[in-house]
């Protein structure tokens, strides 16, 4: 008599479930041509250069800042020494929320989880020595990240460097805060017209430069599903090109410089699904509904890397390994930039030695491991090409149901995005501790060994807020008084009007204003965003 065999039932995170075997009939419905094309071509879903990593490799850009800037500086030039090509400033909660360091908000967190900024100088001092006219520079920075472009520019003229040669990104994604990361501060309405503001900015000045990076990651990093993760990212891109449009700009002249941040851990097939859905679903928004004509204009330019929300505290070691599968992940998925967690990220800010294996990882894959051999080897797969078009339809069902109840913009200021995240989060904690979501030495595989989570901690120094406080005041006391309080004047006349505030963040960064300061204007005519609670 034969045994009988029980096959286990297989759903992923975006609630797709995923049969034992896939056959030509799985695909048959596709057409290769209207669906999924050649790389660099409508709709790509294979990529949106013809010979991606043939020609150039992924940019590793790994994410670094703590402390003050000297110190931030020490780490930017080890990084680069060692073969990093781009940089990823971490700024501290205090930068972050536009307080400065000698606020009373600020204690104990100055310089704790990124680089400390109060003025022009701390950008100056980050910079020294960093040739920014051929290092490209990523802000992690969004309520105020008008105020920390002003000052990459103003540094980079320091440098030497024309406008039309300032290469970088900012974060610059407001609508995601609100939803994942909570650094936000001023209302929703008022916060999407600054991003405007740049976005329309860096169309008539830099065009090299990235306005805004829209962030699905911390939206993932929250609790989302992957399918949830593009489906709001899409949705918020969306939001600010017709916000610009609105403006009278055209799609055209800005949609190109929109690039994306995406999270990747979990499942290796349902995050490049969730990649080629992604470009698929972005091509056709673009041509479809904005009327862009450029394929420029139609294509996914991101960042895409190992999430910390995948790392787990027990045996840290284990975090090279998921490390490693993220980044083979992130190349398999199509992407113009890598960044990898550090194996202690999931608990300090990263050691010299956690960074430099991140480093070292992406290298492997690049040079040894064959991933830049040929353009989206997992093309024609009866299981990718399936579950790239399962993904689809979930990620389109996320996007229609916020459409129909007003917009990404409506649902995040009546909070239903974030109870839509709050409560995936929930579930999926459920499930890794009733061990239906696998986490190995954390749920299954568990090792009681004493020190199982023995890792070097970042040591937080008090004495860098002394340092801080001391360099800002110095600035305080040297600069034009009267010409930052004037200044400090035009912004708030002109924050109450619809004019660009960009010039006007531009000439207080000039003189020396502080963060603090300029947010105050900004607080003082636009007001702050209260929570929208429900029970």
């Amino acid at each position: 008599m034969k045994k009988e065999i029980t096959i286990r039932e297989v759903t992923l995170e975006s609630g797709i479930p995923v049969k034992p075997v896939y056959t030509p009939d799985d695909v048959r419905e596709i057409n290769y041509t209207e669906d999924i094309g050649a790389p660099g071509e409508f709709p790509f879903v294979r990529g949106i250069h013809s010979n991606m990593y043939r020609v150039q490799p992924w940019t590793m850009r790994q994410y670094a800042g703590f402390g003050t800037p000297c110190e931030t500086n020490k780490r930017f030039k080890y990084l680069i020494e060692n073969g990093q090509d781009a940089l990823n400033v971490a700024f501290d909660l205090p930068t972050q929320n536009g307080l400065d360091s000698d606020d009373p908000r600020a204690f104990g967190e100055v310089g704790r989880v990124g680089m400390a900024v109060d003025t022009l100088k701390d950008m100056e001092d980050a910079f020294d020595g960093i040739p920014i006219d051929r290092i490209s520079t990523s802000l992690t920075i969004n309520p105020i990240a008008s105020i920390m472009i002003a000052m990459y520019l103003v540094v980079a003229e320091k440098h030497n460097v024309p406008l039309d040669q300032v290469r970088g990104t900012a974060q610059n994604d407001i609508l995601k805060e609100y939803i994942g990361r909570g650094t936000w501060i001023f209302p929703v309405v008022p916060s999407v017209k600054l991003i405007g503001d740049t976005i329309e900015y860096c169309a008539r000045h830099l065009p090299r430069y990235n306005p805004l990076s829209v962030c699905g990651y911390h939206i993932r990093e929250s609790g989302a599903t992957p399918a949830q993760e593009m489906a709001y990212a899409l949705l918020i891109a969306k939001a600010y090109a017709l916000h610009s449009i609105n403006r009278g700009l055209k799609p055209d002249e800005f949609l190109p410089r929109f690039s994306f941040n995406f999270d990747i851990h979990g499942n290796i097939f349902e995050q490049v699904a969730k990649f080629r859905a992604g470009r698929r679903l972005w091509a056709r928004i673009t041509r479809n509904e904005l009327n862009a004509k450029d394929p420029r204009s139609m294509m996914i330019r991101m960042i895409a890397g190992g999430g910390g929300g995948g790392l787990t505290i027990e045996e840290p070691e284990n975090n090279i390994v998921r490390g490693a599968y993220y980044a083979l992940t992130s190349a398999l998925s199509g992407t113009q930039t890598m960044a990898l967690c550090s194996y202690d990220e999931a608990y300090t800010i990263p050691s010299e030695k956690a960074a430099l294996i991140s480093l070292r990882t992406m290298q492997i894959l690049s040079e040894e491991m064959g991933l830049c051999d040929t353009v989206d080897p997992l093309a024609g797969s009866y299981y990718v090409e399936r579950l790239t078009n399962e993904m689809e339809k979930k990620i389109t069902a996320h996007i229609n149901e916020v459409e129909e109840l007003g917009g990404i913009v409506k649902c995040v200021e009546n909070g239903h995005i974030q109870r839509q995240v709050s409560y995936q989060a929930f579930q999926h904690e459920k499930e890794i501790q009733a061990g239906k979501f696998v986490k190995v030495g954390v749920n299954k595989y568990r090792s009681e060994k004493k020190g199982s989570r023995k890792v070097a901690l970042y040591k937080y120094n008090p004495r860098t807020v002394k340092e801080q406080i001391k360099r800002l005041n110095k600035v305080r006391k040297e600069r034009d008084k009267k010409l930052v309080m004037k200044n400090l004047g035009i912004l708030k006349e002109k924050a109450s009007s619809s004019e660009n505030l960009m010039p006007h963040i531009l000439d207080c960064v000039r003189a020396y204003a502080t963060v603090g300061e300029m947010t105050g204007v900004f607080k003082e005519v636009f007001g702050e965003f209260k929570e929208p609670v429900k029970i």
